[in-house]
């Protein structure tokens, strides 16, 4: 059921004239929650302190108690509306103190409404973090705007309250009417969350409608993955489904819903991935939000189970996510291979009863299921690791004859990104199209008809299924053509497809249309970082990242090498060295695919640098201490051009592109020429990016 909008909601002049238990009375009847003495106490503060403050605004606005957030699942303390100006009120009334944490909620909720909220596109809007009874010389009030109308937060008491709303309503234009109060209460809330955002407020029970807007591909193909289900259960059909799209548009966001959706239905379904930090960072993310969320329920007295540890949370939360290796080897256990087939063992399964044979899935949701491995691949890390020898199947035929030892029905659901194979060994769309072919006749597909595109293995996906017709379901809504990642600019997954296919007109003309996401390039480092900060507001995240062979970037203490706790780097706050915003560890593509940033620092080395005539990409790789090495191999060519892919697609707001000088010195550094770098440079500044 979605959240309502607020609990309480009067005009100034209705407020001031209400008692306070009425006002209580119906924020409990809102909450439907069991609300302890400290929740209302803290209400009852609220109320009394703006009763004093706005009594000079009595006909001039309205007020909106607990306004619900859905994308950071949270609610605003108090939200006042005064001659149309929004301010943002946090109150802090348990420890009457200012804290670094209070004051980034406030912002955090202010830029939420003017990013994502209709009604506030064109409002200010004012963050204060109120602690009533805190020191007037710890107070700060002062207006700073940025171009969007987002204030600094400013920090008051019960006293500075007052005369912060003085100073903003002075020094403002007021160009709302009270009367419209209401419909901006109401008006429409279209957020597009990070994954991580995502997957946490979906594990709340939210739904995709809640938590994304609604202008992109994703409901239509929830709709119609849910049909598909449907279908397939109904009438005991086997069936791989092929939901495809550009990058950002949502493919894990759909993955996560249909296993949650199945799993509180009662019916078994797992979403995987062989992405181990997305595995691991969207782990994390859920049992820390699990155990806070206990802990909260707890205190509050909403429940009487003890709060949950993490490793209970973690536990809970791999029921429906798992890494897509331990899935195969669960169901390896009990079987060998007799005749290039994998099959059980003779009467393993009547001794282990513990064990299973068939999936207890009927769904299984592979996400990137590109980088599934070949059969060479993946039979060389089943001999070296498992000791397993002469495995017979790739990956992709491996994990549909998992499902085909289904009796009645399965499905397996393969999220695709095009043109995001970046590692030797992975397979690709057209692997899943040739075990198809080879040993699953008897199943169905069903996929849209985008995938003659290039991305889709090399457009020849559907012309080489040799199913019958009637087996081949041709759906237009499994393909999503919007991403989702960048709220500020849908196309910046075109332009950066321009910037690598060199069609730097192309890219000029896309780049015109990017106002709203701002790219930069510079030479410095330190220019970028400086960059990065002056953007970024309240808990936004950024953070540098580089290419995997971008090795002669240690010169400018970039350390691809290096591999830090991606965890932390993508969860941590800004006062743990570890977190992203430190900006002192880097993660390169295999680390942030699948996953998403605020703002981007992109760090471009020598390993990719372009021809004397800038019409032809130029791939390299450093072997040894003291030269780089030509990459002559088509498919390695492929796999470095998608790992910068990856890399220019991860910022949801902007990004800035380091291309560094290069070596002056005499003699310079071999392995850091100034002309390695120079070409890339001008092409980025000949398709328009501005320099800084």
């Amino acid at each position: 059921m979605p959240a309502i909008r607020f609990y309480y909601s009067d005009t100034i002049h209705d407020f001031l004239d209400r008692c306070t238990d009425e006002i209580i009375g119906k924020m409990v009847q809102a909450s439907a929650h069991d609300l302890n003495d400290e929740t209302t106490d803290s209400w009852v503060c609220e109320i009394e302190v703006l009763k004093d403050v706005l009594v000079p605004y009595r006909d001039r606005g309205s007020v909106f108690f607990e306004y619900n957030i859905p994308r950071m699942g949270r609610r605003a303390d108090v939200i006042a509306l005064i001659d149309g100006i929004v301010f943002v009120l946090e109150f802090k009334t348990l420890t009457q103190k200012f804290a670094h944490e209070g004051l980034m909620q406030a912002w955090d909720y202010a830029i939420d409404l003017k990013n994502f909220q209709e009604g506030s596109r064109d409002r200010s809007i004012i963050p204060i973090l109120v602690a009533p009874a805190e020191a007037d010389h710890n107070c700060h009030i002062e207006l700073h705007q940025y171009e969007d109308k987002v204030y600094n937060p400013m920090q008051a008491n019960s006293r500075q309250l007052a005369v912060a709303l003085s100073l903003v309503l002075s020094s403002l234009e007021k160009p709302y009417a009270g009367d419209n109060d209401y419909n901006w209460a109401v008006s429409g809330y279209e957020p597009t969350p990070t994954i991580i955002e995502a997957a946490v407020s979906l594990y709340r029970e939210h739904t995709v409608e809640d938590i994304t807007r609604h202008d992109g591909d994703i409901e239509s193909t929830m709709q119609g993955l849910t049909h598909i289900i449907d279908e397939c259960r109904n009438h005991a059909r086997k069936a791989v489904c092929f939901v495809t799209g550009v990058p950002g548009a949502g493919k894990t966001l759909i993955g996560l819903q249909t296993a949650i959706n199945e799993f509180e239905k009662g019916e078994k379904a797992v979403y995987l991935s062989g992405n181990f930090p997305l595995v691991e960072v969207l782990q994390e993310a859920l049992a820390r939000d699990l155990v806070r969320r206990s802990k909260e329920d707890y205190k509050s007295g909403r429940s009487d189970t003890k709060p949950c540890t993490k490793a209970e949370a973690r536990s809970r939360v791999k029921t429906f996510i798992q890494m897509i290796h331990h899935y195969r080897d669960l169901y390896l256990e009990g079987t060998e291979i007799r005749d290039g087939e994998i099959v059980p063992k003779e009467g393993y399964f009547r001794t282990h009863t513990d064990k299973a044979y068939i999936p207890t899935e009927h769904i299984a949701i592979f996400d990137e299921a590109q980088r599934a491995w070949t059969k060479d691949e993946l039979a060389r890390f089943m001999g070296k690791k498992k000791k397993l020898h002469g495995f017979p199947y790739s990956e992709p035929e491996y994990l549909i004859s998992c499902m085909d030892r289904q009796t009645d029905w399965g499905l397996v659901v393969c999220l695709v990104g095009g043109g995001q194979e970046i590692n030797k060994g992975e397979a690709g769309l057209s692997e899943w199209i040739n075990a198809i072919n080879r040993k699953f006749s008897h199943w169905h597909v069903y996929l849209s008809d985008r995938l003659h595109e290039k991305e889709y293995a090399e457009g020849r996906a559907l012309e080489t299924l040799t199913l019958n017709k009637d087996q081949i379901h041709v759906e237009t809504s499994l393909h999503l053509s919007v991403s989702m990642r960048s709220f500020r600019a849908e196309k910046v997954s075109l332009f950066v497809h321009q910037l690598l296919e060199l069609h730097p007109q192309q890219a000029h003309d896309t780049l015109t249309e990017l106002c709203n996401y701002p790219i930069a390039v510079t030479r410095s480092l330190d220019t970028a970082k400086k960059w990065l900060k002056q953007k970024a507001r309240g808990s936004e995240r950024y953070g540098i990242l580089a290419c995997s062979k971008g090795e002669r970037l240690k010169a400018i203490s970039v350390n691809v090498r290096y591999k830090p706790d991606f965890v932390h780097w993508f969860l941590d706050n800004d006062d743990d060295i570890r977190s992203s915003n430190a900006l002192e560890d880097t993660l390169t593509e295999f680390e942030v695919q699948g996953l998403e940033i605020d703002w981007s620092c992109v760090v471009w080395d020598a390993d990719l640098r372009l021809d004397t005539n800038a019409m032809r990409w130029q791939h390299h790789q450093l072997r040894g201490g003291a030269a780089w090495q030509r990459i002559n191999k088509e498919s390695n060519q492929a796999y470095q051009i998608n790992a910068y892919r990856v890399l220019l697609t991860r910022a949801r707001q902007g990004m800035i592109i380091v291309v560094p000088e290069g070596d002056h010195g005499v003699p310079p550094d071999s392995t850091r020429l100034p002309g390695y770098y120079d070409g890339v440079y001008a092409y980025l500044r000949r398709i328009g990016i501005p320099e800084i």
